[in-house]
């Protein structure tokens, strides 16, 4: 019986250094992943002439049109309400929406790599990460200009965004490595995640402002992705974020590295076999 116990207590403490070893060797090679992740954006747009600047018109266009309509349904000024939806509607498609569609598709799609090379998983993690991060920096584009026409610039207080985006990448990485290695294993997973995504995207204010439900704004705290988009825009806005989103915030990130990080220890030595 003790034998057995030791034995456990060896495999798990191996498995998890294995997993610190794969991270570590996939941090050293974040330049590849860069390389990696700047060449799906070009394949992506292959043949393209203005390559990923069609999302920055496409982004405009969207935003405008939603701008005028659902600012006059909602009687907010143009000049709050388009600044305020521009970022939100950029950051949730591209920096939360998209990122969750990929990170299901994280390992799925490079299964070439993973068969033929011997390459940390976590490196995968973080060029997913990288490529969506690229995407949504070029999209950011059209705030930016909405920003400079309204003269809503919020000047120095736009520093307190950088812990929010700190945080926004450590917890994609998660993100990348829980859905990744669940949807690596149930291929249904993907499709029940697209249909989770358009309920959270009404239920997070994006279209609305927090303001428009008055005494309810508390309850938008048990929404994890609300947290972590307000420590971003919140700054961006002008806007200082309150102590319970950052505390909220670092929970729910604490909670999510918590279920990625026992997820890749069970699955790392699977994932090959499974895609």
């Amino acid at each position: 019986m003790s034998t057995q116990i030791r034995t456990s207590n060896q495999n798990f403490y191996y498995r998890h250094l294995q997993c610190w070893i794969d991270i570590k060797e996939s941090l050293k090679l974040w330049k590849l992943a860069y390389s990696m992740a700047w060449l799906d954006i070009k394949l992506r747009y292959k043949g393209s002439f203005l390559g990923p600047i069609w999302m920055t018109f496409s982004s405009a266009t969207m935003m405008l049109a939603i701008g005028l309509i659902y600012g006059s349904l909602f009687k907010i000024h143009t000049e709050t309400y388009l600044p305020y939806l521009s970022f939100s509607l950029i950051f949730w498609q591209n920096g939360i929406a998209n990122m969750i569609v990929d990170a299901c598709q994280c390992f799925l799609q490079t299964d070439t790599f993973i068969h033929s090379l011997k390459l940390p998983f976590f490196l995968q993690a973080i060029r997913t990460v990288i490529r969506n991060f690229l995407i949504t920096f070029l999209n950011c584009i059209t705030p930016f200009l909405v920003f400079i026409y309204y003269h809503k610039w919020p000047g120095t207080i736009i520093l307190l965004s950088i812990p929010g985006f700190i945080i926004w990448i450590i917890n994609s990485l998660a993100i990348n490595i829980l859905l990744g290695s669940i949807c690596a294993r149930f291929r249904d997973i993907p499709q029940i995640i697209n249909s989770l995504i358009q309920i959270v995207y009404y239920i997070t204010p994006i279209m609305w402002m927090p303001s428009q439900i008055h005494n309810f704004q508390s309850l938008l705290l048990l929404n994890p992705i609300y947290s972590t988009m307000q420590i971003i825009k919140g700054p961006i806005l002008g806007e200082i974020p309150t102590i319970s989103v950052y505390l909220s915030a670092l929970a729910y990130s604490l909670v999510l590295w918590g279920l990625a990080w026992i997820m890749f220890i069970r699955s790392r030595t699977r994932l090959a076999f499974w895609i």
